[in-house]
């Protein structure tokens, strides 16, 4: 039933699964698919994993199905300030105070967005050689103690870009306020990222790097929002990005296998430079200090059973999964074929009762 998953994916957060929980409310929304409260309690599960925009998505669809829901409101409101849509942020938590009995929860994130709002918008008039133009103090700030070059200019781009990475994938991210979908054109290539602004009466805006190593265009996607563009690349292979665009100068590393590691022949990585980073051996070293960290208690069992689950095939994990909804979280088995065909009963600790989670 949606509510046994529902609860048993609040028993997650709580311990701090925050993938786990995700994962039951999914579950959960494919049984009862007009709940809003499931989509706002993921919408809070995916702000703790750092998916921002999924989850202003499910914010959205918590507000479509309840437009008095406080909480949905809540978890816009925060998603949106860290995605820097502060505007957007300040008017959804505006709408969940009004609504909420307790106003406090939203007062303190209503002053940080006013905040952000202020620094964004303030500028001041400095008188130049070319005439008066308006700055920001930061703008003031980096301009102190640099003498003026009598040099020609570099034009400085129109927008201004930035990335970062994780495992799976690259987030690339341009700072373009207020640009209409329709001037916004995003293409992906096999190594090849285009990007072109053209806005009528402005000049075109175009960046098209070559990529630092390929990735999957068919699965990479952007989204526009008010004040950015967020491009998310899909890596083709699972490999450390130093830069985000390809130099001869770098060298790409190639995918280490088990194999390469375990074998006799070590993968070697082509450089024009003398000297070059051992990927291998740092490999090697993170993931001897990982296994080498002393734990207690109850974070041990974790790293125990998150290395468990991160090294495990398809039916480990639904093992696992299955195991601990069904079982109350009293059970984790690894063992598919011994829980895949029946349910999986409650087994609490000696002295202790098992009772079912109260929302």
């Amino acid at each position: 039933m949606a509510s046994d998953l529902e609860a048993k994916a609040k028993e997650a957060f709580v311990e701090d699964h925050f993938e786990l929980a995700v994962d039951l409310l999914t579950q959960a929304i494919d049984l009862e698919p007009n709940k809003p409260e499931l989509y706002a309690d993921r919408a809070q599960a995916n702000i703790k994993l750092n998916n921002f925009t999924e989850a202003v998505a499910d914010a959205n669809k918590a507000i479509e199905l309840n437009p008095s829901l406080p909480k949905a409101y809540l978890r816009k409101g925060t998603a949106c300030m860290k995605l820097e849509e502060y505007q957007t942020a300040k008017t959804a938590l505006e709408m969940g105070a009004s609504l909420s009995p307790d106003k406090s929860r939203f007062a303190n994130l209503i002053k940080e967005c006013d905040r952000l709002i202020a620094e964004e918008s303030y500028t001041m008039p400095i008188q130049g050689k070319t005439g008066t133009r308006d700055v920001t103090p930061k703008d003031i700030q980096q301009q102190d103690d640099v003498p003026e070059q009598p040099t020609v200019a570099v034009a400085k781009p129109k927008y201004r870009h930035e990335f970062y990475q994780k495992p799976d994938e690259v987030v690339v991210t341009i700072f373009a306020k207020k640009v209409p979908k329709e001037s916004i054109t995003v293409e992906f290539g096999e190594q090849i990222l285009s990007v072109s602004i053209n806005i009528p009466g402005e000049d075109a805006y175009v960046f098209q790097p070559r990529l630092f190593g390929k990735i999957v265009p068919s699965r990479s996607r952007y989204d526009v929002l008010s004040t950015k563009i967020e491009i998310r690349l899909v890596k083709a292979e699972p490999i450390h990005w130093t830069a985000l665009e390809f130099t001869r100068d770098v060298a790409v590393p190639q995918r280490v296998t088990a194999s390469s590691v375990t074998g006799s022949h070590r993968p070697s990585y082509p450089s024009s430079k003398p000297t070059r980073v051992d990927w291998d051996k740092l490999e090697a070293q993170v993931k001897k200090e990982e296994k080498d960290e002393k734990l207690d208690g109850d974070a041990a069992l974790n790293k125990f059973f998150k290395e468990i689950y991160q090294d495990a095939d398809e039916d480990t994990r639904r093992a696992m999964k299955k195991s601990f909804v069904e079982s109350n979280g009293t059970v984790l088995s690894t063992n598919w074929k011994e829980v895949g065909s029946k349910k999986v009963e409650g087994s609490p600790p000696d002295g202790m009762e098992l009772k079912k989670w109260e929302i």
